[in-house]
């Protein structure tokens, strides 16, 4: 498997050409890199006007590896091949390196580049990739993997520091300033010129392989930072190092990795709708950096979140009166580390009666809604503080605690809300302290600790009577100033005190259920059911031949093609039989089919967008301008894999799944909208109007250009 390696974009507050003085000091050897043994030139090219600067090396590395392992394999060395094509005129340093020893059973490549910073020209950034595929090495891969990742990441941490040691050393010299290339009084003929260009468009030519996971590099000889090549894409798709450090914390070089790549996934597929970076780094954590299954927890949770509309939550959702007064939670100040601190009187709070007044869909929107205000106060407290603060502390009072809160309906509530806060706000806790427990807490515990997060359990504090007044108590997490009254603390609380919920507020289970459905089907979304054979269609009919039609739809299972189709005429009503050749019946009304078997395309109807394949997870955000008034039906159609073309029999997979009814559904959920043209400001994969719901949802969320904006802000 290949281990892959994306750095943040990390920057020198020193011109372009000062920086290429301290780093040509590390040739050709660096005595703050041990392991950087000596390098020899093996090829150079000049141009004629000295615009042009390429220089290959092969550089001669001792591997902190165990002896026997050096015995095995035979070598002292190892050796590795760097090529520096240095463009004075464009300002850049492009550094490409390969291994050189063992090349048939390990691949290591490494991407670096400097260039000049995009806002400030006296400013130098430095980006870099890397990968590493082991293909075999004498039955040690792992051991070999190990090594390389702890000698990688060891020496991008010194990486700065180097070029800061020999720019230090340049200073002392006297060398604060060197110039700038400026052409030749007598610049070459056309002929030569050109001559020289292709020569050194030939020897500058690479192959590069995309690399950005966390593999190793030979970092260690092509610049002393470790940094390296950025990867393909926009400025906007970066992270700078400098801003990953002030809004998100202290990261190792894998994990800032992680980060990077799992953002640029999220800008392919979700079209800039995605969530902050620190929420980003929330999941990544929960999952231990693991891109797979961070991602997909990620998806399931942003699916959730636009499905339920949590975005406008404390925008659009007032609490009920009852839940004002008889729940006794709120913020109160913070701890000492920064967090937020939100106090809860669980036990002076009648959790029976606020089921049965309220219902369960009332309570876990409400506790949604104290994680929302609480992401929003990390947010603020970390630009307080000046420093990343992504969690809260939440102080949990238990006095009162009795049987009445271990009522089944209650407890039942309560692992619901445990179970969705644990799936869509991962590491959001960041200490749990629960006071003055009495002996039922065994039980309440014992009942609620095994739907809690093996990570989140290792964050609770728990103190039993006045425990938490002495060493190692309170005191030691948050300041005296703010212990709260009912603590023996001198601030005054003004969070509710509870209290019994009176039974004239209670409503009947039919009441309850009722507001449950409503509460969680208010949503402008829908949710369609895609067969092979039964696409999904809607139909917008357009009087204003100047409309806009825009959608937005997620794919939650499998893979589809989305069409737009006009016609002059209207399309009869579905009907409402089975659906094709499978004979499925259709699921209770999420599959409807307009467009008639015995049409034709180009008679009946015709296409006015390009077949867009979309895939499972994808979210899709586009528009399209209507050029005649009739009727437009959008459809996504189920996405059939194409059969091998090297034979024409059936592919076992495509025979299986011919079996398989299941594996030919997918599932869609989207919103549809049509605006005039004159709201419109957008484009097929972007939509911003004024008067569009997609406004909304894409403020809610940090696009990649706000995110490199703050980042380019904290340089």
């Amino acid at each position: 498997m290949v281990q892959k390696y994306q750095s943040p974009v990390r920057v020198y507050k020193h011109p372009f050409e000062l920086i290429m003085a301290a780093y040509e000091r590390r040739f050709p050897t660096c005595p703050l890199i041990p392991m950087f043994v000596d390098s020899d030139t093996v090829n150079e090219f000049r141009s004629e006007d000295g615009a042009i600067h390429i220089i290959e090396r092969r550089c001669k590395l001792d591997i902190d590896a165990p002896r026997l392992l050096k015995k095995i394999a035979g070598v002292d060395y190892v050796y590795f091949v760097q090529k520096n094509s240095l463009n004075s005129r464009e300002r850049t340093l492009h550094i490409e390196a390969h291994n050189e020893t063992f090349a048939n059973r390990v691949i290591i490549k490494e991407h670096c580049c400097y260039t000049v910073h995009p806002e400030n020209e006296d400013w130098t950034c430095f980006e870099q990739s890397a990968s590493l595929d082991i293909k075999s090495f004498f039955g040690f891969e792992s051991t070999v993997e190990k090594i390389a990742m702890k000698q990688y990441t060891s020496n991008i941490k010194k990486g700065k520091e180097i070029i800061e040691y020999y720019l230090h050393q340049l200073e002392e010299e006297g060398i604060t300033f060197v110039p700038r290339w400026t052409p030749p009084p007598l610049a070459p003929s056309a002929e030569t010129a050109a001559s020289c260009r292709k020569r050194a468009a030939s020897l500058a030519s690479v192959a590069p392989e995309a690399a950005q996971k966390e593999g190793l590099s030979s970092e260690a000889l092509s610049s002393p930072s470790g940094a390296s090549e950025p990867a393909a894409g926009t400025p906007d798709d970066k992270l700078d190092a400098d801003y990953i450090k002030r809004y998100l914390g202290d990261l190792t070089p894998l994990q800032e990795s992680c980060l990077i790549r799992l953002r640029q996934w999220l800008q392919e597929t979700h079209k800039g709708k995605i969530p902050k970076d620190e929420h980003i780094l929330r999941f990544l954590r929960a999952r231990d950096f693991n891109i797979d299954k961070a991602r997909e927890i990620m998806c399931q949770s942003l699916t959730w979140r636009k499905q339920h509309q949590v975005d406008y939550i404390l925008d659009t959702w007032n609490p009920p009166q009852v839940l004002q007064d008889y729940y006794a939670g709120g913020w109160h100040h913070h701890d000492k580390d920064g967090r937020p601190l939100y106090v809860l009187r669980l036990g002076q709070m009648d959790t029976k009666g606020l089921v049965r007044a309220l219902g369960e869909e009332a309570l876990l929107r409400y506790v949604l809604s104290i994680n929302e205000e609480g992401l929003r106060r990390c947010e603020e407290n970390t630009k307080v503080f000046g420093r990343p603060i992504s969690s809260w502390t939440c102080l949990v009072d238990l006095e009162g605690l009795n049987m009445r809160h271990l009522w089944r309906p209650g407890v039942k509530a309560l692992l619901r809300i445990i179970e969705v806060v644990e799936a869509n706000y991962p590491e959001t806790l960041g200490r749990l302290l629960i006071l003055r427990a009495p002996r039922v807490f065994p039980v309440l515990w014992t009942l609620v600790s095994p739907f809690i997060d093996d990570n989140t359990r290792r964050k609770f504090l728990i103190y039993a009577g006045n425990d938490y007044q002495g060493p190692g108590g309170l005191l030691d997490y948050i300041d005296k100033e703010v212990i709260p009254d009912f603590l023996g603390g001198e601030c005054m609380c003004e969070v509710p005190e509870g209290g019994l919920v009176p039974k004239s507020l209670y409503r009947t289970a039919e009441e309850l259920e009722n507001e449950d459905l409503k509460l969680w089907t208010e949503t402008i979304y829908q949710s369609a059911s895609v067969f092979k054979g039964a696409p999904h269609e809607i139909l917008v009919q357009i009087v204003d031949a100047s409309s806009v039609i825009t959608w937005d739809f997620d794919v939650c299972k499998g893979d589809i093609v989305f069409n737009i189709y006009h016609s002059k005429r209207s399309p009869q009503p579905p009907k409402k039989d089975s659906l094709g050749a499978h004979s499925i019946t259709s699921p209770g009304g999420n599959n409807v089919q307009l467009i008639d078997r015995a049409w034709q395309l180009g008679r009946d109807y015709s296409m006015v967008e390009s077949p867009l394949i979309c895939r499972e997870g994808e979210s899709v955000q586009g528009s399209h301008v209507t050029r005649w008034p009739g009727f437009y039906i959008l459809q996504w159609k189920f996405h059939s894999m194409p059969a091998c073309a090297a034979t024409n029999l059936p592919r076992v997979d495509d025979v299986l799944a011919s079996l398989q009814v299941s594996s030919h559904k997918c599932k869609v959920m989207y919103y549809t909208e049509v605006i005039g043209s004159e709201d419109f400001r957008g484009s097929m994969t972007s939509l911003e109007s004024s008067h569009s719901g997609f406004s909304q949802l894409s403020a809610a969320t940090t696009s990649s250009s706000q995110s490199h904006s703050s980042s380019m802000a904290s340089r």
